[in-house]
């Protein structure tokens, strides 16, 4: 069964010097304490400010503070890092896909300017935009047993996007006029050859458009901007973008893992 997980922000385990030590939580993550109805002698994962994963016992619990002690170290699990890059959505979209895809295990998401996109954010609306994605990824996280919370990018342009990708072991942009034989699995495993990299070890960068898919200029600029882009096909259907934010990372990381 898997544990409750915890993301404590300003404090590192292992400079605890007391056996039984109280959890600096955030108010929200002790309302989820609360409602998981915690017990003395239950357990939860920690994920502390280092980024070292425990696993710990509980020794006391309150309405306004949490006591555990140190149980054992954990070692996350090895997985591919896929980054989602998203063609900003209007609406609840963001959220819908943000949730989800974190809950699959995408590593950041870096929300795309696109020709068609509708919507526009000026800095104030970016800021709290930014807040809730990040609140909202942390949740997930939580919920999920992730042993990290996603990284997310404020909204950006194609050409820093490219920037930010030439590291990746592979682009792909999904693309509804690619050719149906143009599948993610040939793509991955042509790069992953190209690259001389196993799958556990792969930075992958899924492109999604918006709300009215990419343009051929912005497919033709990723394909020329990089050694091993592909435009693939996610099937016969027109999904919506955010079906299609959550389809094609999940599709990725089951492709990678399965050949791990």
């Amino acid at each position: 069964m898997s544990l409750p997980h915890f993301f404590l922000d300003n404090q590192v385990l292992a400079q605890e010097k007391d056996p039984s030590f109280e959890l600096r939580l955030s108010s929200d993550d002790m309302k989820h304490v609360r409602a998981l109805r915690l017990k003395p002698s239950e357990h939860i994962a920690v994920i502390d400010a280092a980024s070292d994963y425990f696993e710990c016992e509980v020794d006391t619990v309150s309405n306004t503070a949490l006591f555990v002690h140190i149980a054992q170290r954990l070692e996350a699990t090895q997985r591919p890092s896929v980054i989602l890059a998203q063609g900003l959505a209007k609406g609840d979209k963001m959220d819908t896909i943000i949730r989800h895809a974190t809950e699959l295990g995408v590593a950041a998401f870096v929300p795309l300017l696109c020709e068609r996109s509708i919507v526009k954010l000026d800095r104030k609306r970016t800021a709290n935009r930014m807040q809730r994605w990040n609140t909202l990824a942390k949740s997930a996280a939580m919920q999920s047993g992730q042993a990290v919370i996603p990284e997310i990018a404020e909204p950006t342009t194609f050409e820093n996007l490219l920037k930010l990708s030439q590291g990746a072991t592979a682009i792909l942009v999904c693309w509804e006029k690619a050719h149906l034989t143009k599948t993610l699995s040939r793509a991955l495993e042509e790069a992953l050859a190209k690259a001389s990299m196993t799958s556990l070890d792969a930075r992958i960068v899924v492109i999604v458009g918006p709300e009215g898919g990419l343009t051929s200029d912005e497919v033709n600029f990723v394909l020329s901007s990089h050694p091993r882009s592909y435009a693939v096909s996610l099937g016969p259907s027109i999904l919506r973008t955010e079906t299609a934010g959550i389809v094609a990372p999940a599709l990725v990381l089951y492709e990678l893992e399965r050949n791990a």
